[in-house]
């Protein structure tokens, strides 16, 4: 409950503006890899390969952008099967710098994507346990995070992968 209210206030402060993030130049492949040390215990446990592939650099709050990646890992986590693999692939692309978090396992269905950025949507019910630590905040969160530097996300799921995609501008983003 603790941790609900508190990412609900953080969400909050995101989409009003309240939070600004710190400025600073952020290299995405420091920032995964760091995220895969974390993550690397567990990921060992169920047997999941991480990999990275390529490099980019964007402008704007390290640990922000580190919260959103963390999420999107996280989740990815639990819903890939044992024996299979999390990618991630950084690229610049013209003006933007392009993150994709794509995991092998179970899709989600086409009809229940456009729900799963909004609060409390959980896909599949059957997730939403009591003994979870997640209470459907995350990807709401994660989008907030993404939007507040100036960039857009999306999901799809397909042929057993499913991709979440951010898209960052490049340079300064004169947040508010």
């Amino acid at each position: 409950l603790g941790r609900m209210v508190s990412d609900m206030l953080y969400l909050a402060k995101m989409e009003h503006g309240i939070t600004l993030p710190n400025e600073e130049s952020i290299d995405i492949a420091d920032e995964v890899q760091a995220l895969f040390d974390f993550y690397d215990a567990l990921a060992e446990d169920k047997g999941v390969n991480l990999q990275l592939h390529g490099n980019a650099r964007i402008t704007g709050d390290r640990l922000m952008v580190r919260r959103a990646l963390s999420n999107l890992l996280s989740n990815a986590l639990r819903y890939t099967a044992e024996g299979r693999q999390i990618m991630v692939s950084v690229r610049e692309q013209g003006t933007t710098a392009m993150i994709v978090v794509e995991n092998e396992g179970e899709e989600i269905r086409p009809d229940l994507l456009p729900y799963i950025f909004d609060r409390f949507y959980r896909a599949d019910k059957s997730r939403a346990r009591l003994d979870s630590d997640s209470v459907g905040l995350g990807l709401s969160i994660t989008k907030a995070i993404v939007v507040a530097h100036g960039g857009n996300i999306a999901a799809s799921s397909s042929d057993g992968r499913t991709r979440f995609t951010m898209t960052f501008p490049h340079g300064r983003i004169g947040l508010t």
